[in-house]
């Protein structure tokens, strides 16, 4: 499936990338090949194939749950880079509006 330029333009602004005419070429044929490969990938027969979550066998190791202490608020703020009135004092993520 070959991709025209404006499609590769118009998939850039989606991921608000700004591409030069050379690379607008260069990725044109390499998402072109990364999506005829997805199409060989779908002539495959999956047929006999049962559905999986993971290829991996479910095993983990699980422990069982307990109560436990907690441990001192000192120690739980050892190691904090700025500790403020027992308290972990993070940086502000949130813009407050005058």
């Amino acid at each position: 499936m070959a991709l025209t330029h404006e499609e590769v333009r118009a998939i850039a602004h989606l991921a608000r990338l700004q591409l030069t005419d050379e690379e607008v070429e260069r990725f044109a044929g390499q998402l072109s090949d990364v999506l005829d490969y997805a199409a060989r990938l779908n002539e495959v027969d999956t047929s006999e194939i049962s559905p999986t979550a993971s290829v991996l066998p479910m095993n983990a190791p699980l422990r069982p749950d307990e109560v436990r202490p907690c441990p001192p608020r000192d120690q739980l703020l050892a190691n904090a880079p700025d500790p403020a009135g027992g308290m972990f004092r993070v940086p502000r993520v949130l813009e407050l509006e005058p």
